[in-house]
Order: C-alpha cells, then structure tokens, then sequence
C-alpha cells in the first residue's frame, strides 16, 4: 500500500506550496506610490479631454450641419441625423480620451521615470 500511495501523490518537493515564504513576490511601495502620484494626472487629463472632445465635436458637427447635433428627447429629430451626431460624438471623444491619456502617461513617465501601466498588451 506504501509503494501505491508513492504513485498518487507527488514528493513535497514537487508540491507548489510548500514553501509559501519563498514562493512570496513583494513589489516594491515605491511603485505603489508612483501609481497613487499619476491619479491627479489622470483626473487633470480626463478634464482636458472632456472639453477638447466637446470643441472638437462642435466645429466638426458644424461642417456636417448648421444646427445644433440632435437628441433623444427630440421629438422631430430624423433617426439617421441622430444616429450619426451619436457616432460622430463618440469616436472624437474616445480619440480624444486615448490621445491625451497616452500623452499624460508619456509626461509622467518623463518626470518620475516610470511609466504609469503597462508596458505592453497582454496576449490573448
């Protein structure tokens, strides 16, 4: 029975936890504290943004049409004009976010040396 129970379990050297205490990773608070430092710059950035995307969507909107973009609530709006002065907003705000998110980080990055996420994308 001995010899049988050695073919089920593994030796405890091969165990993934056996040595919690080493398997320990400790990141640094010299990290954690850049990242708590880059929350002022994003809330600035998300604000510049915001009003970049809503100048930029008025002048853009101006050339598509000479009134003001429609709304839901509008009773007369015509669906097509609806849908694109919804498209047309939300593409220049999502550029506008991504654009000065990504310069906000690369001027954080110059002055702490740091880069505030991460450095490339996950694989899938």
């Amino acid at each position: 029975m001995v010899r049988f129970s050695r073919f089920i379990w593994p030796p405890p050297s091969l165990w993934r936890n056996a040595y919690p205490y080493r398997a320990r990773v400790y990141v640094p608070r010299v990290n954690l504290v850049l990242k708590v430092l880059f929350i002022p710059f994003s809330v600035v950035g998300g604000l510049i943004a915001g009003f970049a995307g809503r100048k930029l969507f008025e002048q853009l909107w101006g050339v598509v049409d000479d009134q003001e973009p429609p709304e839901a609530e509008h009773r007369d709006a015509s669906f097509g004009k609806l849908v694109a002065a919804a498209v047309l907003e939300g593409a220049v705000f999502r550029g506008t976010r991504t654009a000065v998110d990504h310069q906000m980080r690369r001027a954080f990055a110059a002055l702490t040396g740091t880069w505030p996420g991460e450095e490339e994308p996950e694989p899938e």
